[in-house]
């Protein structure tokens, strides 16, 4: 076989093996039956928006250098960047750790700041750039949600459940992240 020939035999043959994976993903996704996480479990989520003007407390940019945008979320020990998806009463929604927060609540139990956005349309409210709050929710700051990690970030923080921002678990370098497999059903309504 020519070397033209064995170019255009492994170039179909890379073509048919990511169309088959891209079919495969795709297929797995529609059919609704879960998506594989590392973690999964219940905590109580607050909300914030940082446009880094510091009208609303904020002091820059949130700490992964990331502009403030929808599914950006705070969390006070898990590694920047990790990724996952939260539900709210059979709505869910996707985010990626992108900052360190909340602060003091965290030792209350409040251990995921939603950005107001995703907060807004969990709720059903609505997100107000005048105030960088949600409106229309009855003054509910905080919501119970369900969450699944889908993907640790690389750097530090803790890879396991949330703990507090006090206890400097987001400084501190995981070697031992959890491996918990976890299939989730996507949520219906």
């Amino acid at each position: 076989m020519s070397a033209r020939l064995r170019s255009i035999a492994l170039l179909a043959a890379s073509t048919v093996t990511a169309v088959t994976i891209g079919s495969a993903a795709t297929a797995h996704a529609e059919t609704g039956t879960g998506q594989r996480g590392v973690l999964q479990g219940s905590t109580t989520a607050s909300y914030f928006w940082d446009d880094s003007s510091g009208r609303a407390g904020d002091t820059g940019l949130p700490a992964a250098g990331k502009p403030m945008q929808k599914g950006l979320a705070a969390s006070p020990s898990w590694p920047l960047m990790t990724e996952g998806y939260v539900v709210y009463k059979g709505k869910k929604l996707p985010f990626f750790v992108g900052d360190r927060g909340p602060g003091d609540p965290s030792n209350r139990g409040v251990m995921l700041d939603l950005d107001a956005k995703t907060f807004a349309e969990l709720t059903g409210g609505r997100f107000n750039p005048e105030t960088l709050g949600v409106d229309g929710i009855g003054g509910e700051g905080h919501i119970k949600i369900d969450y699944v990690v889908t993907k640790w970030g690389d750097g530090v923080g803790r890879k396991n459940y949330p703990v507090a921002f006090s206890t400097g678990s987001w400084a501190e370098k995981d070697t031992h992240p959890v491996t918990q497999p976890v299939s989730v059903k996507k949520p219906t309504g």
